[in-house]
């Protein structure tokens, strides 16, 4: 009789400045895995330190084990005057490859719906994922979140020159 593996603690806390490059190189990952789109670094890390500066702005959670990251998630707001409240968006989630499928994504998600719970004027958790990436929209399911039935358009404008 074969022994479980024994359980894995997953700890999550807020990001760090020292986290910014690790998170610039996980965001850039993901965009090529599940978009194959290739995004400037340096775009990215500027964006990010944005967010770390003003959280106002996103809010950024790193899931480690043993001290070591593994994973993140950023989370926007967006007021919605239907709800008189907010709609917490999760975005920019990634689990490093070693580390998927062993309740990374879970206990980050935990992580944000138990402090989207405890604050008063958050009505919800939003996500957008890729029509064609099928594994991503089974773990959202799994989780508890179904298709909300819209569909997103955007325009993109050309960078402004400062």
């Amino acid at each position: 009789m074969s022994k479980a593996a024994p359980a894995v603690s997953i700890h999550v806390r807020h990001a760090r400045r020292n986290d910014r490059d690790l998170m610039a190189d996980w965001a850039v990952a993901m965009a090529m895995e599940t978009e194959a789109k290739a995004l400037s670094l340096d775009t990215v890390t500027r964006g990010i330190q944005a967010g770390l500066d003003e959280p106002a702005r996103a809010s950024y959670y790193i899931a480690e084990i043993a001290g070591e990251p593994v994973g993140t998630v950023m989370v926007t707001p967006e007021w919605s005057d239907w709800r008189n409240g907010w709609w917490w968006w999760i975005q920019s989630v990634y689990v490093a490859p070693g580390h998927r499928r062993h309740g990374v994504f879970r206990a980050l998600f935990d992580h944000v719906r138990n402090l989207a719970a405890s604050t008063d004027d958050v009505r919800g958790l939003r996500l957008y994922v890729e029509r064609e990436n099928a594994g991503a929209q089974r773990t959202y399911e799994f989780v508890g979140m179904k298709d909300a039935g819209y569909r997103m358009y955007e325009l993109e404008l050309p960078p402004k020159r400062s």
